[in-house]
């Protein structure tokens, strides 16, 4: 009888420890969210403005949403676009410390003799790697990207790799670089779409070194040589992106610009003119900006839930998303959205801070508007004998009612 009473709180911890799980287990938490102000009368929203070019697309550079598009998954030469992605890899480098701004590159005879637009280095020079990127970015300087690459991976041909891999990873799936500086190759190519994802990251992944697009002049060797970028001219809100030309790519030119709060994204490939580029890329920038607006619903690494996790120190974890999330919307429009968190079933410690553990999905008016994976927001180790005895006994009952 003694033996029984003192197991008598082991069994009822053990009861509590299995009916508290069952309490919490359910992987699926409906949130709705608040509305964002009063009822108001919708806005009417035109059809988008129409673009002379081989392919166009606006974008909501902090939702991602497109919000005009046409031939955006067609294949097309990049032209000195391309560059975008050549600044992006030189961003990595110099935010991962493999390489400095300050550090002196020696200028190669390989990247002296690059055809087309120069930054106007020569042999032997050693320039300041702040200063080849403002010559691939203001000046459009192929000799500037060769001998970057070269600085950064050893040859140009290794440099490529890094942007395959680079475009790889950001999800351009339908992109292949050959060069550095988008010289005409048959196998060198993307697409609209493709070009507007490297765009945003560029803005969102390397803020600190985006500012170099709204640069109008930059002077090296005596030379001084304008942004090709109509647009920074033209309207105060417009601070990027980059141009680009070749007879096979036609005139494209990618743009961005902010205001109240929002950030848009414009490509533009294959125009008839410089003029004509310049002109499109407003017009969606004006359409973008009068008929839409963008709203951050959450917050990167802030707690929006927590949930249920097996054989843990603790049964519950907090989680969150990495970057903050946006939506887009027609101006007016009622904005009383609905949110669902979706978690991967059955997780188990340990986790670490940042694991992927579900995906966040909005929605209005029955419309997914924007999406984001659920990440972990701190670690979680393995629980001692006493967590895992319950968790084990609480998984089995589970699988049993199942």
């Amino acid at each position: 009888m003694l033996k029984m009473r003192s197991l008598l709180p082991i069994v009822i911890g053990l009861i509590a420890s299995l009916l508290g799980s069952f309490g919490i287990a359910d992987p699926i938490i409906p949130i709705t969210a608040p509305a964002a102000g009063a009822a108001q009368q919708p806005t009417l929203t035109p059809i988008a403005p129409s673009v002379n070019a081989k392919a166009y697309l606006l974008m909501d550079a902090y939702s991602g949403n497109i919000l005009a598009s046409d031939n955006i998954d067609e294949r097309v030469a990049p032209a000195s676009l391309t560059k975008m992605m050549t600044s992006y890899v030189i961003s990595m480098a110099l935010k991962e410390g493999r390489i400095h701004a300050d550090d002196l590159v020696t200028i190669s005879e390989t990247a002296w003799k690059t055809g087309g637009s120069k930054m106007f280095v020569k042999v032997g020079d050693k320039v300041a790697v702040r200063d080849l990127m403002q010559g691939i970015i203001v000046d459009s300087g192929n000799d500037a990207c060769v001998a970057m690459a070269e600085y950064v991976a050893g040859s140009q041909e290794s440099f490529v790799n890094l942007m395959n891999q680079a475009a790889a990873q950001l999800g351009m799936s339908h992109t292949h670089f050959v060069d550095v500086d988008g010289l005409p190759d048959p196998n060198h190519y993307s697409t609209t779409r493709d070009m507007a994802i490297l765009a945003r990251a560029l803005i969102l992944d390397f803020p600190e070194d985006y500012k170099w697009y709204s640069q109008k002049w930059f002077s090296y060797n005596g030379i001084k040589q304008p942004n090709r970028n109509r647009l920074l001219w033209r309207d105060a809100d417009v601070d990027g992106i980059k141009t680009g030309h070749t007879n096979d790519a036609g005139y494209c030119l990618a743009a961005s610009g902010e205001k109240k709060g929002m950030r848009l994204i414009t490509i533009v490939m294959g125009a008839p003119s410089d003029e004509m580029r310049a002109q499109d890329s407003q017009k969606l920038l004006t359409y973008g900006f009068r008929f839409f607006e963008s709203q951050k619903l959450y917050t990167a690494n802030t707690k929006l839930a927590s949930t249920r996790v097996w054989l843990g120190q603790r049964s519950q974890i907090s989680v969150g998303i990495a970057r903050d999330l946006y939506a887009t919307f027609p101006a007016g429009q009622n904005k009383v959205s609905t949110t669902k968190m979706v978690f991967t079933p059955n997780l188990k410690a340990p986790l670490k801070k940042g694991e992927v553990v579900g995906k966040i999905n909005i929605t209005l008016n029955d419309k997914l508007i924007a999406s984001a994976q659920l990440i972990t927001l701190e670690n979680l180790p393995r629980g001692g004998l006493w967590r895992n005895l319950v968790d084990h006994t609480s998984m089995w009952f589970h699988k049993a009612e199942a």
